[in-house]
C-alpha cells in the first residue's frame, strides 16, 4: 500500500502543478511504474473543473465559468497535453518524413499548424461542454457535468495509457520528456489503469439508465487505432507529444459522443 501511495503521488508530481512533499523518492523506476495512475489524474483534474465550475457559477454566467474552468484547469495540468497536441499538429503538418516530423515536435516553438490546432481544439470543446451545460441546467446539471468530466478525463488518459501497450515509442535518444516511462506496458499494469475508468462508467449507467452510454468505447477505441496506425505509419511508433494529442482528441470526442445522445427520453 505505501508503495502505491508513493507511485500515486510520483504521478501527481510528473502529470500536474499539484506541488508534492521532498520526501518523495523520484527515480526514473517510480514514474515509469506511476504511469498505471495516469487516468486516476482524470479524476483529480475533473474533479478540480467541476469545482472550479461550480464556484464561478455562483458569481458569473455559464459562459465565463466555462472559460474560467478550462484556464484555471490547463494551469493545473501545466497545459502538458495541450502542448503535445499543438506540438502533433506542427509535426504532422509540416513534416514529410519521420526525421523531420520528429524534428519539428521536439522544438519547443508553437508553428502555424499547432496554433489554429489549439483554436480549433479550445472553440470545439467550449461549444461541446456549453451544449452539455445547456442539455441539463434543467435537470441535476452538476451530476452529469460531474460524471462526464470524470469519463472524458480518465477515459482519454487510458487510450493515451494504451497506445503505451500496444506501440514502441519512436525515438530513439534518452534525452525526451518520457524517455524513462516509454517502455511496454504489461496487461496487468492496464487492466489495473482500466478501473479508474469502468467505476465511473458503471455508475453512470445506473445514474442515468440511459443505455447509449453504453456504446462509448465504441467509437473512442475506433479512435485510438486509427490515431494509432497513423502514428505508426508516419514515425514507427508514438512520442510524449503523441499521447498528449490522442488525450485531447479523445477528449474533444467523449463531448462529442455525450453531447450527440439523445437524452430526452431518459
Amino acid at each position: 500500500m505505501k508503495k502505491q501511495l508513493h507511485l500515486l503521488l510520483v504521478a501527481v508530481m510528473f502529470y500536474t502543478r499539484i506541488p508534492v512533499s521532498s520526501w518523495i523518492n523520484y527515480t526514473e523506476q517510480a514514474q515509469k511504474e506511476s504511469s498505471v495512475y495516469f487516468p486516476f489524474i482524470g479524476w483529480i483534474t475533473a474533479g478540480f473543473s467541476i469545482l472550479v465550475f461550480f464556484v464561478s457559477h455562483l458569481v458569473y454566467s455559464e459562459s465565463i465559468s466555462l472559460i474560467i474552468t478550462f484556464i484555471l484547469g490547463i494551469l493545473l495540468t501545466g497545459a502538458l497535453h495541450e502542448d503535445g497536441f499543438a506540438d502533433v499538429c506542427d509535426g504532422f503538418g509540416g513534416g514529410w518524413t519521420k526525421e523531420k516530423i520528429l524534428e519539428i515536435m521536439k522544438d519547443s516553438r508553437v508553428g502555424v499548424y499547432g496554433v489554429i490546432g489549439l483554436i480549433g481544439l479550445f472553440t470545439l470543446k467550449y461549444a461541446l461542454v456549453d451544449q452539455l451545460i445547456d442539455t441539463f441546467k434543467a435537470s441535476n446539471l452538476y451530476v452529469h457535468l460531474f460524471f462526464i468530466f470524470i469519463l472524458a478525463h480518465t477515459l482519454s488518459r487510458f487510450m493515451a495509457l494504451t497506445l503505451m501497450y500496444t506501440h514502441s515509442y519512436a525515438r530513439n535518444t534518452p534525452d525526451s520528456k518520457i524517455a524513462s516511462i516509454a517502455r511496454p506496458l504489461s496487461a496487468k499494469q492496464v487492466l489495473f489503469a482500466s478501473v479508474w475508468v469502468i467505476i465511473p462508467f458503471i455508475l453512470y449507467i445506473y445514474q442515468t439508465t440511459n443505455l447509449y452510454i453504453m456504446l462509448l468505447p465504441i467509437p473512442i477505441l475506433l479512435i485510438k487505432i486509427g490515431i494509432g496506425r497513423y502514428y505508426q505509419k508516419w514515425i514507427g511508433g508514438y512520442t510524449g507529444d503523441c499521447l498528449g494529442a490522442l488525450q485531447q482528441v479523445t477528449e474533444i470526442a467523449i463531448y462529442l459522443f455525450f453531447a450527440g445522445i439523445p437524452w430526452k427520453s431518459f
